[in-house]
């Protein structure tokens, strides 16, 4: 049995200053969410990361209700949580250059990109082989680690994803072996019956 896993990008926060923190999306951003709903399959299981950030843009798909998956968790950054990238190469270059360059180091006392694309990787292959198609509402960092466990790429590839706010991210998999899926969502496609 192949398990289909979509992870939907949370909406964009708000404003354009890059900060380690859980803003909240704004209504163009949310709208847009809206205008995603309409796009994505059914589901057998839904659910969504625990930030706001991805609470409010589940909401927005329409997902009433959905279950929180603790381990779809944003990347904990320690002490750089609620500060800007700019701050941070103000106060700390040395330790920012380390983290951004060694999937290993947590200078700022928090997690390492390492142990995010573990955590997201034991999710992902912890779903039951009848799963069908499941969807999550996760932060980008999430995103990203899943495509390199997809991909079983180095973790220090992490920081060369780039993964857009509302961009979905389609993992085939079985037996502990996923693929990335390209293209583009709709309700239906021919390949999986819809």
């Amino acid at each position: 049995m192949t398990v289909r896993l979509m992870l939907v990008c949370a909406a964009a926060p708000t404003g354009r200053e890059v900060r380690f923190a859980d803003a909240v999306p704004d209504e163009r951003a949310l709208r847009q969410a809206r205008a995603l709903a309409d796009g994505l399959p059914s589901a057998e299981l839904r659910c969504t990361a625990p930030s706001q950030r991805c609470r409010l843009t589940a909401t927005a798909l329409g997902w009433d209700a959905v279950p929180v998956a603790s381990e779809l968790r944003e990347l904990d950054m320690g002490r750089w949580q609620g500060r800007t990238l700019d701050e941070v190469a103000a106060d700390e270059m040395d330790a920012l250059a380390a983290w951004s360059t060694d999937p290993r180091a947590a200078p700022h006392g928090g997690e390492s990109v390492a142990e995010l694309c573990h955590r997201v990787a034991a999710w992902t292959d912890a779903l039951a082989p009848d799963a069908g198609r499941v969807q999550a509402v996760v932060d980008q960092a999430v995103a990203r680690a899943a495509i390199v466990h997809a991909l079983s790429a180095p973790e220090r590839s992490f920081w060369r994803v780039d993964v857009p706010p509302l961009a979905v991210v389609q993992l085939t998999g079985r037996g502990g072996r996923w693929n990335l899926r390209m293209g583009t969502v709709s309700g239906t496609t021919t390949e999986d019956g819809g």
